[in-house]
Formats: C-alpha cells, structure tokens, sequence
C-alpha cells in the first residue's frame, strides 16, 4: 500500500504547499478625505462591518483629514477599540495628514502607519456651533479631549505624553518624528509596502490576540456608494458656502419675480443641503450673520439709491462673513479665498447690473403712456386756432394749440397733456 502511494507524494507536497497560499485572508480597504463627519462615521462603521460579515483579516483606513467634528470622531474611536478584527490606519497617499480629529482615529489603531512627507497632529479641540465660549468651559473641553487622547494612546501603547501635548499646545510631528516618538509604529511607501511590512504581527482585538499574515493577502476594496460619496462632497466647506451663496440668490430671485419657480426650488434644495452640511462643520454664527446682512444690503440697493454706500456695505460684509464662516484653525475646514473671491465677486456684479440696470430705467425718457407722449412730433389735420385735432404716432388727438395758431398740415410738437387733449407748439425746423 506503502509503495502504492509513494509515486503520489510529490502532488501531495505540492498541495500542501500552496495550501497556506489559498487560506490566505483578504484584508479589506477603505480611502477616508477630508472632514470627519456623520457621512465619515457611517462610512467607517459600514467598512468594519462588512470586513468582518466577509471575513477580512484586517481592515485598512487610508486617512487624510484635516479634522472636523468631535461628536463623529469619538464614534468612529469606539468602532476601531470595538473592533473584532485588527483595524489598521494608514496616513496617506504621500502629502497627506492626520489634523486634529485624524490624530484620535489613528493613534486608536490598531496598527497606525504613515506614508512619506505626511504629517500628524494639531489636535486641539475646536467649538462647535459659532460663539464664543468662556474660559472655564474651554478648559473643560480640552481637559476631556487631552484625557481622551491620553487614554487612546495607553490602549494602544503609544505616547501618551505626545498625545497630551497635541490637544494642549496643538503640536504636530513628521512621518518620521511620530515613527521615533512612538506615535506610529512604521513607515510605508503605499498599501502594498504596508502590507508586507505588518505581516507576522501580533495585535490584541476584544476577541483575543490576532497574527497578521498579510504579505501576500489580495486587497478588498470597500466600494462607497453615490449616496455616501455626494454627502461627503456637499460636506466640503468650500461646497457648502458655495451652495449657501446660491440658495440665498435663488431665493431673492424667485421673491423678486413670483412665478419663475424655477430659481426658488434650486435656491430651497441648495439652502437646505447647506444647513446639512453646517451640521457638521464648526460654524461661526457671527460670519453667518455678516453673509446674510450682506445680501440685505444689495437688496436693498435696488430698492433705495444710495450712490453705491449700501453695495459697498454689502460686499465688504460678503467678504468678513465669508471669513469668518467656519470657525476652525485648520485651512481644510475654512473656505479658500480661491472659492470667496469668485463668489463674492459674482453676487457683488449680479447686484450691481441689476442695479445698473434700475437706475437707466429710473432716468430713461418714458416712451408708453401719458408722460410718452411729451415731446412727440406730429402734423395737424386741422386748423388749431386755438382747438383742432392732430395725427400723432399713428393715432389722431384733440389738441389745443398754444403760442399761436397752427395751420393745417403743420408739423406739431407736444408740450403737455390734460386728461384726453394734447398741448402743442408749432414745431418749425423740427
């Protein structure tokens, strides 16, 4: 039986040697841009979800962030600390960051990593909801957020003094200072780099002591839906302004003309998706105040002449709102002057030919009615001694002659108008 089998042995080995190869375990991947948010969370929680429904061994967040909001961050925590399969946070591709919130998302890691020339840090917690706060409540909020950040990084077994220090005096570490900190655990080129780099090690999940074998496991893209991706885009401060700026003129526009509807279902949508993403963004009421007051004032510019003080009033307080909006250090949660200026500029220009507009209407000679018919040329029909009648713009008029007496077929000019009779003038060289 023995020598039976024995010309089957070297399939056998071979089976066996590719049987680890097919055991491998995918390990599923997530890219996360820019502001943590509600749309952040759910993205994160469905990613963990299904790494685990399919089996991953491993789940990558590809992270660049320049923070966001506090409320969304501290959830997305608890998943990664919660999870039951090994959470791994990459900082990357090379250029990008981990501000702010991104500093708790990826010091609760499992296995925290960064790419070349990408950064960490800045991690002090900002109010919002606009307003100022007082000195005491600001204490409070970033005592909880240093202890936070302290309880984070002992979990993890990293720098919890560095950690402390981010929250309290918002410092902020390169690639390969956080590597030498103990803040990260390694570099990486890229995810492939990463992947070989973590294989064989060991990390501790609410589920027991995980080994990673991921040297050669195919990567599982988590796919993000349309739904999810136009909610992270209209949460991108400059899309939100954009999209405020426009439902607030949209809706000028459908009041200024009742029955268009168009402009003012564009300008609803537009305001109602804008207070959606203020929800997550940290708003300063102050520059929402300015804004709105703003608009106010090139409304009301068309309505009173002002020689051009109202427009002025109104784009300078376009200008202050529109920096003021956001309430945040951080330049991804601000809006770029490269949105502003064009923004500003294009409401301030709409208002000013509208104004434009009003005012060579306001001086321009009437050509229809009563006040029209002032300085037109006509003939007489009849003798006006002083009364007759006269063919003016196609019509005939009952005319009384004043400054003498016009003969038939005379060219007649309009001086005045009482009720149905027109005054005229002989109107020579005309």
């Amino acid at each position: 039986m023995t020598r039976f089998l024995i010309p089957f042995l070297p399939l056998a080995l071979v089976v066996l040697g590719l049987a680890p190869a097919w055991a491998v375990e995918p390990v599923a991947l997530i890219q996360i841009d820019g502001v943590i948010s509600p749309v952040t969370l759910r993205l994160v929680s469905m990613a963990i979800d299904r790494a685990q429904a399919e089996k991953a061994q491993a789940l990558i967040i590809q992270l660049d962030t320049p923070g966001g909001l506090e409320r969304s961050m501290r959830a997305i925590v608890q998943r990664e600390l919660g999870a039951e399969l090994p959470v791994i946070v990459f900082v990357g591709p090379t250029g990008a960051r981990a501000a702010s919130a991104g500093v708790f998302i990826t010091m609760a890691a499992h296995v925290a990593a960064m790419a070349p020339a990408t950064n960490i840090g800045a991690a002090h917690p900002v109010a919002v909801g606009g307003g100022q706060i007082d000195k005491e409540s600001a204490k409070k909020i970033e005592n909880d957020a240093a202890a936070f950040a302290r309880t984070i990084a002992t979990q993890r077994g990293r720098n919890a003094e560095w950690a402390e220090k981010a929250v309290r005096a918002s410092v902020s570490a390169t690639e390969r200072e956080a590597v030498k900190l103990k803040v990260v655990d390694l570099i990486a080129e890229n995810v492939a780099d990463l992947l070989v780099k973590i294989d064989g090690r060991t990390v501790k999940t609410v589920k027991g002591p995980v080994t990673l074998r991921t040297a050669e496991a195919p990567i599982k893209k988590v796919e993000i839906g349309f739904r999810d991706r136009f909610l992270t885009i209209i949460t991108d401060p400059n899309i939100a302004y954009i999209l405020m700026m426009v439902g607030m003129l949209g809706l000028f526009f459908e009041l200024s003309n009742p029955g268009v509807i168009l402009p003012g279902v564009l300008g609803g949508i537009s305001l109602i998706l804008a207070f959606f993403a203020f929800q997550t963004l940290p708003i300063n009421y102050a520059g929402l105040l300015l804004l709105l007051f703003g608009v106010v004032l090139l409304i009301a510019e068309i309505k009173v002449v002002s020689q051009g003080v109202l427009s002025i009033g109104g784009i300078i307080s376009l200008l202050l709102g529109s920096m003021m909006l956001f309430d945040a250090p951080e330049a991804g949660i601000r809006v770029s002057w490269w949105v502003i200026l064009p923004t500003v500029g294009t409401t301030a220009g709409f208002f000013a030919f509208a104004v434009t507009a009003g005012v060579r209407a306001l001086f321009q000679t009437p050509s229809t009615g009563a006040s029209g018919m002032i300085g037109q040329v006509g003939v007489a029909r009849s003798p006006l001694d002083p009364a007759g009648e006269v063919f003016i713009q196609g019509e005939h008029w009952r005319a009384v002659a004043e400054g003498g007496a016009v003969a038939e077929g005379e060219p007649v000019k309009v001086t005045g108008i009482d009720g149905l009779t027109l005054k005229v003038t002989k109107a020579t060289g005309s």
